[in-house]
């Protein structure tokens, strides 16, 4: 006798309610895309505002001064964004930006080239930087409280070498290299930091370098168990936001045309603020460099037009600190996805009921 094995048929399943089904829908398609578009909408709700509360907001002119304004603040937040990938923090960058002004100034002060004056510039900055990553590698002292003590030392470092008030600047090529001067109809600060923003995404989104750095701010321990080499990632990284922050103060420096151990002052906090609103978490492992420039335009415009619309300085810094507080919660806090959470439980599917 045969022994036939019988296969059961396929049970049938009954269609899902159209109502049921949260692919497809309108409402999951802006839960698919808000964590990606928010930050411009803001960005572009900004602009909005300020077309209909000032009519000098949108001039030609208004917009050269916001970008102008930006463009040292973007390089700055594109060396701290990376600090900040890797769940690290460094608070040195506005007093390094003070002492790349102060530096460049002396040096041209002396007679020295330009070019070789920047360079000698961007390697004390950078090397600043490096120090930063010995601190907090090597003798493992936390970010914050390495690069707070650094802040001072180089501030102190700063005010000593510069000896005077102020060193003014009157090199006319390296006005024209870092601020006056144009290339392809850009201003060369904007095409400075438009050539940082892009070589700074191209380095985090397709080099073994850049993934790295996410693997570090995800997880170190698991990054130094797979083989990544994280003692030198990291050196990497805080050489380089030295080296950008002294790029920043170049641009600074060459629009101030003075040189300065104060011009530094409350930049790195506009720097992580600017990261920050960018979407990036401070615990590291997220975000990306052009959404910290984005975030830097953010920020710049809600300052421009509170000053157009005559806003004191005091109440600047209030708004300032509750749009922080607020990208704090849509970036580190997941509040982006707990608000299209809530909506999406409560608006997002329609209850179906059985028969009975």
């Amino acid at each position: 006798m045969t022994n036939t094995t019988l296969t059961p048929p396929p049970r049938s399943q009954a269609p899902q309610s159209p109502d049921a089904r949260p692919t497809g829908t309108t409402l999951g398609i802006v839960k698919r895309l808000l964590p990606k578009s928010y930050l411009l909408l803001v960005l572009l709700a900004i602009i909005i505002v300020g077309y209909y509360v000032s009519a000098d907001f949108l001039t030609a002119r208004n917009a050269q001064n916001v970008i102008a304004a930006a463009s040292i603040t973007a390089v700055l937040a594109i060396g701290q964004f990376f600090v900040i990938l890797t769940g690290g923090i460094d608070l040195s960058v506005g007093s390094t930006l003070a002492m790349s002004t102060v530096i460049i100034a002396l040096t041209l002060q002396s007679g020295m080239d330009a070019g070789l004056a920047t360079g000698v510039t961007l390697a004390a900055c950078a090397f600043a930087g490096l120090i930063n990553g010995v601190l907090i590698v090597w003798l493992r002292i936390p970010p914050f409280i390495a690069t707070l003590a650094m802040m001072s030392a180089i501030k102190g470092f700063s005010y000593i070498i510069q000896s005077t008030s102020l060193i003014q600047i009157t090199n006319q090529a390296f006005i024209n290299a870092f601020s006056s001067g144009s290339w392809l109809w850009v201003r060369n600060p904007v095409a400075i930091f438009i050539i940082v923003a892009v070589i700074a995404a191209l380095v985090a989104k397709f080099t073994t370098f850049g993934r790295s750095l996410y693997a570090i701010g995800g997880n170190p321990e698991a990054a130094r168990l797979s083989g990544l080499p994280v003692a030198r990632n990291l050196l990497i990284t805080y050489t380089l936001s030295g080296f950008l922050a002294g790029l920043a103060g170049l641009i600074a420096a060459a629009q101030l045309q003075q040189g300065s151990s104060l011009i530094g002052v409350g930049y790195e906090l506009d720097a992580i603020a600017a990261v920050v609103v960018g979407g990036a978490s401070l615990m590291g492992g997220k975000g990306d460099p052009i959404s910290a420039v984005i975030g830097v335009f953010v920020l710049a415009t809600i300052i421009n037009i509170m000053n157009l619309v005559g806003i004191s300085s005091e109440p600047q810094l209030v708004i300032k600190g509750a749009v922080i507080i607020i990208a704090v919660f849509l970036s580190s806090a997941g509040g982006v996805q707990r608000i299209s959470g809530f909506f999406s439980s409560h608006f997002g599917r329609s209850r179906v009921t059985a028969p009975a």
